[in-house]
């Protein structure tokens, strides 16, 4: 910043210039960076709505191999194993991931409306993506290390009220 009345830089926190001596009007504000949680937010939310599109896209695959291509297997498997067995399985591996997918859009959305629950549900769906190699793990580490950062929770509770002011 720079005095009105004859130019020179200014520091932050001065009352007076020290060339001509003005009072300055305004206090000097110094830019903040912005933090990790920041920088971040809208990329996770993005990576997690991408992320419950392939689940839901799988969700879909399983559901209509177990009710079409299982029950063709599971004939030809004999009395060993029905095609009930497998119509079952498929469904609930469908399902699962029709609930986590669900439930990243809910994140991802929730992040970017920088909602309260949303940093708790997403710290959730980090975890379980842990265990989905190799860009489930990728996601879910990434998730983990933007909400989890030192004063990760402080930061975005700040998000929150400027976002609500």
């Amino acid at each position: 910043m720079f005095c009105e009345g004859c130019g020179t830089a200014l520091q932050a926190g001065q009352k007076f210039c020290p060339s001509c001596g003005r009072q300055l009007g305004m206090a000097i504000v110094t830019p903040v960076a912005p933090g990790r949680v920041e920088r971040h937010l809208n990329l996770l939310a993005i990576l997690w709505m991408a992320a419950s599109a392939v689940h839901l896209l799988g969700a879909g695959v399983l559901y209509v191999i177990g009710r079409t291509l299982m029950m063709k297997v599971g004939e030809q498997a004999g009395p060993v194993v029905t095609p009930a067995f497998f119509q079952g399985l498929f469904a609930i591996l469908a399902g699962y991931l029709l609930i986590k997918a669900i439930a990243g859009f809910m994140a991802g959305w929730g992040l970017l409306q920088k909602e309260p629950w949303a940093r708790t549900l997403t710290l959730v769906m980090g975890f379980l993506e842990l265990l989905h190699v190799p860009l489930g793990t990728a996601l879910g580490v990434y998730t983990l290390w933007v909400l989890l950062a030192p004063n990760a929770d402080q930061e975005y509770r700040g998000l929150r009220r400027a976002r609500a002011a």
